[in-house]
Formats: structure tokens, sequence, C-alpha cells
């Protein structure tokens, strides 16, 4: 993007936030900054990830730090700070806790990293994107929110799964709202080009479409005592990738809509073309009714949740 060293600032140094971290090492997309709250968490995963930078063959550096001044000129920012939803703790709980701390985090980028363009990871992400947004006050296209891109992977493979193929030979295409009311679109998704509907049977792709919706909840069902980081970090990171690189990539991603898909003032999952600039522009897919449907009720459960953050005091 720049002649200088391209700067990466990972805040959370959690599972997902770390992985995050080394994904980006990995790929030589940057030097990264890992911040987290935790005194000696991100300097010690940080320290172990460039110690390891010689055996796996990458030349980025990364850095541990409990300190924003650290993250002074990032040119991307991976939020994925944030409390999981823990037994009894209520939606709306969870909405002010995340609330309070995506709005801190934000006046810290917006502060150390005003140029920077920032992925939100943290849960539920449609409303703590918008809330970003709303915080940072930067332009549209520099603030998205990581969910299409996984629950789209997640669909892709339980689709290889299935019809026992390469995931490399599958494309598929899921909008809406990350969580139950998400948005696949079988009519957009293909194996090596050929349509879903022609390999399979309705009845196993809805099972499939199901499945997809609670991707998150059936791993957090077998960890018990945890939830996904390996995709999650893979989406951000693939997003991270195609704005670093200037791919000017099709990617499903949380955005700001403005009238697009006919909804407007809230972030929700629509296909995006990602480059230099964050979101180049939005892609306008044709739907059927049943799918435009589906889209505006996804996107009345993030307006819920925004009016969730307004009745808590967070905005």
């Amino acid at each position: 993007m720049k002649d200088k060293a391209i700067k990466i600032a990972c805040i959370g140094a959690g599972n997902v936030g770390a992985t995050a971290a080394q994904y980006c090492l990995e790929l030589e997309l940057g030097n990264v900054v890992l911040c987290d709250i935790v005194e000696g968490l991100p300097q010690g995963k940080a320290l172990d990830m460039t110690q390891a930078g010689p055996i796996r063959g990458y030349g980025s550096l990364c850095t541990g730090t409990n300190d924003y001044a650290d993250i002074a000129g990032a040119d991307l920012v991976i939020v994925t700070a944030g409390l999981p939803r823990k037994p009894g703790m209520t939606r709306l709980d969870l909405l002010e806790k995340n609330g309070m701390i995506i709005s801190g985090i934000c006046e810290a980028i917006k502060t150390q990293a005003p140029d920077s363009t920032v992925i939100i990871v943290t849960n539920p992400l449609d409303v703590m994107a918008w809330l970003a947004y709303q915080k940072l006050g930067f332009p549209k296209n520099r603030v998205l929110g990581m969910a299409g891109c996984l629950d789209s992977a997640r669909m892709s493979a339980f689709i290889a799964m299935e019809l026992n193929v390469s995931m490399k030979n599958i494309n598929t295409m899921v909008l809406g709202s990350h969580g139950d009311t998400m948005v696949p679109l079988p009519s957009y998704t293909t194996v090596s080009g050929v349509p879903i509907t022609e390999l399979m049977t309705p009845d196993r792709l809805e099972a499939l479409i199901a499945r997809t919706r609670d991707g998150g909840g059936e791993i957090v069902r077998l960890l018990k005592t945890g939830s996904a980081y390996y995709a999650p970090a893979a989406g951000a990171v693939r997003m991270a990738q195609a704005i670093l690189r200037n791919e000017q990539q099709l990617l499903p991603c949380a955005a700001l809509l403005e009238g697009e898909y006919g909804l407007s003032d809230v972030f929700v999952g629509v296909p995006c073309i990602l480059g230099q600039n964050g979101i180049e522009r939005i892609q306008p897919l044709k739907l059927t009714d049943d799918e435009q449907t589906a889209l505006e009720a996804s996107a009345a459960e993030v307006r819920e949740g925004i009016e969730g953050l307004r009745s808590l005091g967070v905005l």
C-alpha cells in the first residue's frame, strides 16, 4: 500500500487475535503489533511467534504491548477484543460490556492510527461494527466487519465434506448478519462452476445451510470451554490480505449500507470489492424475493442490537 513497511495492529491477544497475528506473519502481510490489556500475554505470544519465523520462513516481526501508543501509524487494525457470552449473561449484558470495550478501543485507534482501515471481529459482530463506525468517525469504506468470509468458508467446508470434493473448487456466498439470521445463497454456490443444485438434493442442501447457521455453536458445544478461533482469524486475515495487497477481491463483509439492497443505516453482510481503500464498492446481486426478505429480517435483528446499545447509553 505504501513505501514504508506495512504495520498491522491486532487488538486482543486471545485465541482469535493471536491466531490472526500468526496468519498475518505467515503471509508476510507486514509487521504486527499484538495489543492486549493483560500484562505479559501479548508480549509472550509475540515473542513466541517471532521465534517461529526462522523455522516457518517468514521475516515479519511481531511485537507485544499493553500500550495503545504502540499501534501508532498502523495501516490496518483487526479488533478481536471482547467477552464471549457466558452462562447467565443476557444479550443486553453482552452488548453493554463489549460495547464499552469497543468504544474505548476506537478512541485509541482514532488517536493513534487515524488513517487505518479497521476490521471488527468482536461479537455481536454487525452491531459492534456499526458502533465502531460511529465512534471512529472514519469514512465508511475503512470500517468493516468480518462475518461473511467465515460463514461462507464454513458452508464451503460442509459442502466439500458432503460431496468429497476439494474445498478449493467451491465458491459460496453468505450474506446478512453473523448469527441465526444469516442468508446463505444457494443460487451463487458452485463447485468448479457447476451449480450446487445440480450436485445435491434440496433436503441435503437445506441441512448444510442449517449447519452453516449453527457453525459457531457446533464448535462451542464440542469444545465445551471455548469457541472457534482458527477460522474466524482466517476470515479476518483474508480481508486484510485483500486490502493490503490491493487485490480488488470480491468477499462478503459487514458494511454500512446507504440504500444498497434497499437497506440504510445498518451494518450487514454484503458482497464487497476489497482493495487498498478498504471497501472499494458494494457489489449488487440479484436476489430472489425470499432471499431479499431474509436479508431484511437479518438487518432488522442488527437494528434491534443497535437500539439495545442506545437503551444502555453506550452511544
